[in-house]
């Protein structure tokens, strides 16, 4: 079972999910935006990614700005941000197990998947 966290508004994570379609993936897709990761999911999920909270975060958006998330260190400050700001996690994100891979550019999909 491979786990998508998907925004059907996102061109990149349309195609990661076509994809897995294509590949006859058992696919759990998650609409993150609609269905809030916790804290503890976030946590895991930057556990299986080897990142920080900073390197899931789409730094280009306005709430990263408006925020002023460049300037905090804690990490701990980073993840309640993702928790409470969704828009910010990076986009699509797919999980296998302990393994999970963000998945731009699309080659990354395709290597995950083998």
């Amino acid at each position: 079972m491979t786990t998508i966290w998907h925004n059907p508004k996102c061109a990149k994570s349309r195609e990661a999910l076509a994809l897995l379609n294509d590949k006859n993936q058992e696919i759990e897709v998650v609409k993150y935006l609609e269905t809030t990761p916790s804290r503890t999911e976030i946590e895991t999920l930057l556990g299986k990614l080897g990142i920080s909270a900073r390197a899931l975060m789409r730094t280009k958006e306005d709430i990263y700005k408006e925020l002023g998330l460049a300037k905090i260190e804690d990490e701990n400050l980073l993840i309640d941000a993702l928790v409470k700001n969704p828009k910010l996690i990076e986009r699509p994100i797919l999980i296998r197990g302990n393994q999970a891979v963000i998945g731009r550019p699309i080659e990354k999909v395709i290597d995950f998947l083998g």
